[in-house]
């Protein structure tokens, strides 16, 4: 199956192609990145006896397996909160979704979310890490201050805050949309999970802000 085509962008002598998905397909490492999952979230809201519809999470899963039988990475990272919170039923469709891809690496940049002990992840092969460089990049699951990514070895890579871009139209209609967000040192991946919200950010005449559509992305700046 085809899936709606991504955005090239060339950038620190790497080839991404930014989808519209909310993830990134990073050629010279044949891998997929993408950050805040939060599974579990849905299964978190239900116990708590706030009705949210269970299927949220199955599509997400559906999405992500639908991007490795497109791209057929080698490794699949993720910055960080890919469950959102404590083992809940959910955890079963992750384990039985992990189990179709037996091949792939999967390696997580622990994030605040991500509380299950390391054993049940290292159970199903995912490696952990707390930060990890790989290439030109310095994965993380938070944003650093602009002091500090200045003296760090890599171009960080994260997510965390859900960023969004807001457009205003000629009617003052205004919409936020997902965005990627790429400054001076520092990129900031929009959000994967279909549970999240977006928080607008601000753009600097430096930054590359590149707007997620439902089937394309474009740069806005």
């Amino acid at each position: 199956m085809t899936m709606s085509a991504g955005t090239p962008f060339q950038f620190l002598d790497q080839d991404l192609l930014l989808l519209p998905q909310k993830a990134i397909y990073w050629a010279q490492e044949n891998a997929l990145i993408i950050t805040d999952v939060h599974f579990g979230k849905v299964g978190h809201f239900r116990k708590a006896g706030i009705a949210i519809p269970r299927n949220m999470e199955q599509d997400d899963l559906a999405m992500l397996s639908d991007l490795i039988h497109e791209h057929r990475p080698d490794k699949l990272f993720f910055l960080g909160d890919l469950f959102h919170s404590d083992m809940n039923n959910d955890w079963d469709w992750f384990v039985l979704w992990r189990s179709q891809f037996p091949k792939l690496e999967i390696i997580l940049i622990k994030g605040n979310h991500d509380i299950i002990s390391d054993k049940h992840y290292t159970a199903l092969r995912v490696i952990l890490h707390k930060r990890l460089v790989v290439g030109p990049f310095l994965m993380l699951h938070h944003p650093l201050p602009d002091p500090e990514t200045k003296e760090e070895d890599g171009y960080v890579l994260c997510g965390h805050i859900h960023p969004g871009i807001s457009l205003v139209g000629r009617g003052r209609q205004r919409v936020t949309l997902p965005c990627f967000a790429f400054g001076k040192h520092q990129a900031i991946l929009p959000s994967f999970g279909k549970f999240t919200g977006k928080v607008a950010i601000l753009s600097r005449k430096a930054d590359r802000i590149f707007g997620v559509l439902a089937d394309k992305v474009i740069a806005i700046s």
